[in-house]
């Protein structure tokens, strides 16, 4: 599941990407892209794709003056990238969960680095192809250096792109000496390729080094810095979900749901917002509000949910039947709408006009039947056990679970 999301750093927008596995996530993840990157970098993207498989959710956003995002690059430095990435923590912790899991790529590592302290709720931070101090990108800037002491600034060409880069960016590196890598007191995973021409695998040394445990380093063989092969992407992915289940285990997700017994269903709020939790005894998923009402949309509207159990059971239905009868039915869609309609010649309708509610279903059909076998099953679809449900004598009882407290 993907869902566009709006954040504000610094008063500026940002726009980034929450990707989300099926099913309730193990953690959630924030990951920041290498530097004057975006979010949809192949390598960030792949690596996002990958690790929904395994259940983890990731937020990948563009830093402010990049991709979708507003703001002037060329007035950002190493400073507003970290608070960036606090504010992405923020909004995770306000409308999801606060992020378990960091992850860097190129610069984007050398910041998770130093602002991982600041998140008592992350317990794991993974850098890739990462500088050990910050500064080293300024060797990206060549004879360029020069031009900015000089001037107080320069159009550095970086990856075929022009990027304007003053001295108050320099400045800002340097005041990032130290990162303090030794008090990091998280489970810390460093990637490095051995052959990355762009950042050397001596700057891994210095993190690892620097690094107390529980600390561990990966080899990503023939890798470039930019993770651009597809297989190598994946497997920083599948690596990651690995390394991390010993510091974030599967079971301990989920501490809001409770025990469901078969037949029944648990709602809880999720983000005292509009998204809910919803289990059942083998299952779970969520449930939520368009974003043009306030919600997040990250799961179905209640009443997307009750046209799913009607078309569900609808579909369901038919096909047992024609099961049983040895109808050749090939394939069953049902479409469903809800709307509200207004009966002006109804009964008990003395002063104002009655209003009723329709929920519109049109059955679609596959295979070789015949007109009579259409009729049958169109008939059937009547007998489903939601829609006698709906059209029986429906009554729902509310009560109090603790009405003393």
């Amino acid at each position: 599941m993907r869902e566009k999301v709006e954040f504000i750093s610094q008063g500026t927008k940002l726009s980034g990407l929450l990707e989300s596995p099926a099913s309730e996530p193990r953690c959630y993840a924030v990951f920041a892209h290498c530097f004057t990157c975006g979010k949809d970098i192949a390598a960030a993207s792949r690596i996002a794709r990958a690790l929904t498989q395994e259940g983890i959710a990731v937020l990948r956003f563009d830093f402010t003056g990049l991709g979708n995002s507003d703001g002037d690059f060329a007035n950002t430095n190493f400073s507003s990238n970290i608070q960036d990435l606090l504010a992405a923590v923020d909004f995770l912790r306000e409308q999801y969960e606060a992020p378990n899991l960091l992850i860097g790529h190129s610069l984007g590592g050398a910041a998770v680095l130093a602002m991982a302290s600041k998140i008592p709720e992350a317990k794991a931070v993974v850098t890739i192809g990462a500088p050990h101090q910050a500064e080293h990108v300024t060797h990206n800037f060549g004879a360029s250096v020069d031009e900015i002491q000089a001037n107080g600034i320069a159009e550095v060409n970086l990856a075929g792109r022009k990027f304007t880069i003053k001295k108050q960016f320099l400045d800002d590196l340097e005041s990032y000496q130290r990162n303090d890598i030794g008090k990091l007191k998280k489970a810390l995973l460093v990637m490095h390729a051995p052959m990355d021409n762009t950042v050397s695998i001596n700057e891994a040394e210095k993190i690892y080094i620097e690094a107390k445990h529980p600390k561990s380093f990966i080899s990503l063989d023939s890798a470039d810095h930019l993770l651009s092969k597809k297989a190598d992407a994946e497997y920083v992915a599948t690596s990651i979900a690995g390394w991390v289940s010993r510091y974030i285990p599967q079971q301990e997700k989920a501490d809001n749901k409770s025990p469901v017994a078969k037949g029944e269903v648990l709602v809880e709020e999720k983000n005292h917002i509009f998204t809910q939790h919803v289990s059942s005894d083998s299952h779970y998923w969520l449930a939520d509000e368009p974003t043009n009402v306030g919600g997040n949309n990250v799961g179905p509207d209640p009443y997307e949910h009750l046209l799913a159990a009607l078309g569900a059971c609808t579909s369901m239905t038919l096909r047992m039947y024609a099961g049983r009868k040895n109808i050749p039915l090939d394939h069953v869609k049902v479409h469903l709408t809800h709307r509200r309609d207004y009966l002006s010649d109804c009964e008990s309708c003395n002063e104002q006009e009655k209003k009723i509610e329709v929920l519109d279903r049109t059955l679609y059909l596959q295979g070789d039947l015949s007109a009579q076998q259409k009729e049958q099953l169109l008939s059937i679809a009547d007998r489903c056990p939601v829609h006698k449900t709906l059209h029986g004598n429906l009554s729902v009882e509310t009560r109090l679970d603790n009405p003393t407290n």
